[in-house]
């Protein structure tokens, strides 16, 4: 595609982030009406801001952040998806949770994010702040054992990226909540020998209600699981 037709901004921006963007202009960002949506001058800043805050921070994130690739991966899900009601399982610093808020911000939707850790979530929530997607992000700071069991639901897309010896558990307490046509992803699934993750993958691959893929994303794995039938 010649420069000269990318939104404004978007052509001084890495293309990976401007592809992320265009998915977005291509798909749609949700009804009119939704819970955030806004006018397309709004939209393209924010598709601006976003893009710009991921760039300068790209190469920084630590604390068992997802790599670019996989979040990329999960915003085009939630795009893809028009997936609004949206959880998060381990916020970390916020680099998964940015781009599934970029997404929720397309589809009118928001993201809820637990996170136990208090000094990750005080960075996270700056994050947020400086990305201009604290709107699109209810953050929680707790213990997802607790929290994710009394969530009412319904949910439309799940990420989990929390302690692997639970993740059958964090399964098990979501299932009867996740709508038909939801997900429920889950990171590091490429992880050989742990028996949190091998317990989940079997689990999910033989339920009858969902249908399972991998992406392998940046190597580590995503797996991801949608409701097929009620």
């Amino acid at each position: 595609m010649s420069r000269g037709f990318l939104p404004s901004g978007i052509g001084r921006m890495p293309l990976h982030w401007a592809a992320a963007v265009l998915i977005g202009v291509a798909i749609g960002y949700g009804p009119a009406g939704g819970a955030h949506a806004q006018q397309p001058h709004a939209r393209g800043d924010l598709d601006a801001r976003v893009a710009r805050f991921l760039d300068n921070a790209r190469g920084s994130w630590a604390d068992m952040n997802v790599p670019a690739r996989d979040g990329q991966i999960l915003h085009d899900l939630v795009v893809q998806g028009n997936f609004r009601r949206i959880l998060e399982i381990g916020t970390s610093t916020g680099h998964s949770t940015i781009w599934l808020a970029w997404a929720a911000a397309k589809t009118g939707g928001r993201v809820t994010t637990i996170e136990i850790d208090a000094k990750r979530y005080r960075t996270a929530l700056a994050n947020f702040s400086t990305a201009g997607l604290s709107a699109y992000v209810d953050a929680r700071l707790g213990d997802a054992h607790r929290l994710v069991p009394a969530l009412s639901g319904p949910v439309d897309f799940v990420f989990c990226d929390a302690d692997k010896e639970w993740l059958w558990q964090y399964f098990r307490d979501l299932e009867p909540k996740i709508v038909p046509g939801g997900c429920f992803a889950a990171h590091n699934v490429l992880w050989q020998g742990d028996p949190g993750v091998e317990r989940f993958l079997e689990y999910v691959r033989q339920n009858p209600k969902f249908r399972t893929t991998i992406e392998r994303g940046s190597g580590e794995g995503l797996s991801v699981s949608c409701r097929i039938s009620p």
